[in-house]
């Protein structure tokens, strides 16, 4: 598993997120989607993903005299496991809250910079609901939200859809 330094850096963040639609990516396919970051940084710190076990090599081909390999991330290293989640200490989590919802951040805003915005038509919402579950109940929500993402993972883009990002913070309310 994972530890948190590898995985709240914020540039493997961003590296990560671009994953999220289950779909591989050379180097050079997320120097494309993250083109800010520069080509030396990119490699760093995909290479840092890769000997931490979070990205797998799904293929290697030689290019031009070099090696080009085609990474997925290995989600069973992508997480933090129970037993270290349990002993993370508050300033863990609120580091990795803090990434989390910074992350949330940058998608809206490169969401709002591009052209034409309309968040209606493009199901932009953003809501809270305050439900009353016990803790079976609320696992129970858990595994259904998944079952129904985990379906619909791993789609090929065409002209007809849109990469969505889903996001999901659940949390014990104080009343």
């Amino acid at each position: 598993m994972a530890t948190l330094d590898v995985l709240l850096h914020p540039v493997r963040l961003r590296i990560l997120r671009t994953f999220l639609d289950g779909h591989p990516a050379t180097t050079a396919q997320l120097r494309e989607r993250l083109p800010d970051i520069p080509p030396a940084t990119m490699y760093r710190h995909v290479a840092a993903l890769a000997n931490a076990g979070v990205l797998e090599v799904l293929d290697e081909k030689r290019v031009r005299g070099t090696v080009e390999r085609t990474y997925r991330v290995s989600w069973r290293h992508a997480e933090i496991d129970p037993a270290d989640k349990a002993t993370m200490t508050a300033d863990d989590h609120r580091r990795a809250f803090t990434a989390f919802v910074g992350g949330l951040l940058a998608d809206f805003d490169q969401y709002l910079v591009g052209e034409p915005v309309d968040p209606t038509t493009d199901g932009v919402t953003y809501q809270q609901a305050a439900l009353w579950l016990t803790d079976t109940e609320m696992n129970e929500l858990l595994t259904e939200i998944r079952a129904v993402v985990t379906a619909r993972l791993g789609r090929d883009p065409d002209q007809d859809r849109t990469r969505r990002m889903i996001s999901l913070i659940a949390m014990p309310a104080r009343t």
